[in-house]
């Protein structure tokens, strides 16, 4: 993930509505959820989660599937992790055996 992306991603992110769905989509694992549902449980009009989801989707996080006339939308698990480890590949200045902050490079 280049820093472009980078910026892209955490920009998608740093909104409420879109920070709850992305993670709601994490938690559905790979069956993903419909936008119908995910509406739903986040109390969101499907015109207002639609306008987050193509947030998310345009910074690569999540990935839409078409299932008839209902869209699935599933977490992009390879941008999450190419995310997770570009914030912390510098981590303890890249010497992990002698970090002092386990928190920050166990990724």
């Amino acid at each position: 993930m280049n820093e472009t992306q980078v910026i892209a991603a955490l920009a998608a992110l740093a909104q409420q509505h879109r920070l709850r769905a992305y993670r709601a989509l994490v938690v559905a694992g790979n069956e993903g959820v419909t936008a119908g549902i995910l509406a739903e449980a986040l109390g969101l009009s499907p015109a207002a989660l639609s306008f987050h989801l193509k947030e998310l989707t345009h910074a690569g996080l999540i990935a839409p599937v078409q299932e008839g006339r209902f869209m699935r939308y599933r977490a992009n698990y390879a941008s999450m992790t190419a995310l997770l480890n570009y914030m912390t590949e510098n981590c303890c200045a890249g010497k992990l055996q002698s970090c002092d902050a386990p928190h920050c490079c166990n990724v």
